[in-house]
């Protein structure tokens, strides 16, 4: 009885050991899911371990074999590569976000339009080739026929974090960054704001990876994102929820590691989910 008893508690043991979901997401996420996860783990004892990073350097970890369960983008070009590689079990756009300018607090320039980014000597941008916030900045740019001038201008950061912290410290005149991060940040102000309709289409999409070790702790969490108890910390960090598509059926397919079929009987696009 002692062995049983002692077998039973080992089982409980790793099963409660096991219940960790490890998450890739973008920084710009940071506040927004420390805040979730906070209340997450305290209500069902699982723990969620953050990776936090550019998402182009997240996503190039994930396929060198990174061990993680959740990867959560802030563009869906990282995650049509992933899936292009056949990486991801299952995904769903969830939010959204705008650009504006900041320059420093105290003494920084007063920009009424983009053009008037011409006059100024340094503009920082997460690096604009691979980073989403800096590829949604160059974007952005490009459409308003301002990149070329403004490019021999532009000092590349790691991320976005990095970007307004150069502002933040000095270094530059101004930064392109996301409203998300420009509301944390204490010595820059927001000189002008990209009208969403004119800016860039900013899309943040979640996905369940294929080789997730803790597929149904993941699954739940990912859900759990969805709900509205979460979006509502989402937009009051300034995100915009996306509509929902994402529904119980895909999650219970992603577990099984099947598609979901519609009522056609034709399985769905793996960007459709």
């Amino acid at each position: 009885m002692r062995r049983l008893v002692a077998a039973l508690l080992l089982c409980f043991a790793a099963s409660v050991q096991a219940a960790e979901v490890r998450v890739f997401a973008a920084v710009s996420l940071t506040e927004a899911l420390e805040e979730i996860a906070a209340a997450y783990e305290k209500k069902t004892g699982v723990d969620v371990v953050f990776h936090f990073g550019a998402s182009s350097l997240l996503a190039r970890q994930i396929e060198q074999g990174a061990p993680a369960d959740l990867f959560l983008s802030a563009d869906e070009a990282r995650m049509d590569a992933l899936a292009a590689k056949g990486l991801v079990a299952t995904r769903a756009s969830v939010l959204s976000n705008t650009l504006v300018i900041v320059v420093p607090k105290s003494g920084g320039r007063n920009i009424t339009s983009p053009a008037q980014l011409t006059n100024i000597r340094s503009l920082a941008l997460a690096e604009p080739s691979s980073v989403p916030a800096g590829v949604y900045a160059r974007t952005w740019l490009q459409k308003l026929g301002l990149w070329e001038r403004l490019a021999p201008k532009v000092v590349p950061t790691e991320n976005v974090r990095g970007a307004l912290a150069a502002v933040e410290s000095g270094n530059v005149d101004a930064a392109i960054v996301y409203k998300t991060d420009a509301r944390i940040a204490k010595q820059t102000r927001v000189a002008y704001e990209v009208p969403r309709a004119s800016g860039p289409a900013i899309s943040y999409p979640f996905a369940l990876l294929r080789d997730a070790e803790n597929r149904d702790a993941a699954a739940r969490f990912l859900a759990h994102l969805r709900s509205k108890d979460a979006l509502r910390i989402f937009v009051k960090h300034g995100f915009i929820s996306a509509p929902q598509r994402f529904g119980v059926r895909q999650l219970a397919a992603a577990l099984l590691q099947r598609p979901v079929l519609k009522s056609g009987g034709k399985p769905p696009h793996s960007k459709a989910l």
